[in-house]
């Protein structure tokens, strides 16, 4: 039987400001250069809706790909399928949605109907898991640090 080992809902959310400030510049620059001068405004419709589309495609296309968005990759984190398994772009978009558009109702109903569970709402549906992962290094190299 294997272990796995469930991600702490802080080092998650830790993970999501690291992915929210890094689109949150990309995005800006997108809509910078596309002249929307409305997506200044964080209170903007508009602003949520192309902000919110790119989230969702980065989510979908880095968890889809490897299981790991930026965030997750600096803290040794992994979006997987129960068994721990590697997940497609079909289940990433699924996984993502509830993140990229409905963050809150998506947590508050995980941590009501689902308590101890570790799971926001769309993680249930979507029958993925966020894991800690280890980072090894490769068996066939070994690091020496020199003396300071």
């Amino acid at each position: 039987m294997d272990t796995i080992h469930l991600a702490k809902w802080e080092n998650r959310f830790w993970a999501w400001v690291i992915d929210i400030l890094l689109m949150g510049a990309f995005s800006n620059i997108v809509t910078n250069s596309l002249g929307f001068p409305w997506d200044f405004d964080p209170l903007s419709t508009k602003s949520f809706g192309v902000s919110g589309i790119l989230i969702f495609a980065y989510w979908t296309l880095f968890e889809g790909y490897n299981g790991q968005s930026v965030g997750k990759m600096a803290l040794n984190l992994k979006v997987t399928d129960r068994k721990g398994e590697k997940i497609d772009f079909g289940v990433a978009a699924l996984e993502s949605f509830g993140k990229a558009f409905i963050l809150p109702l998506d947590c508050l109903i995980g941590w009501l109907a689902m308590p101890n569970s570790k799971l926001r709402l769309f993680n249930r549906i979507s029958n993925t898991i966020v894991i800690r992962t280890k980072y090894e290094e490769p068996e066939d190299v070994r690091y020496v640090k020199e003396k300071e």
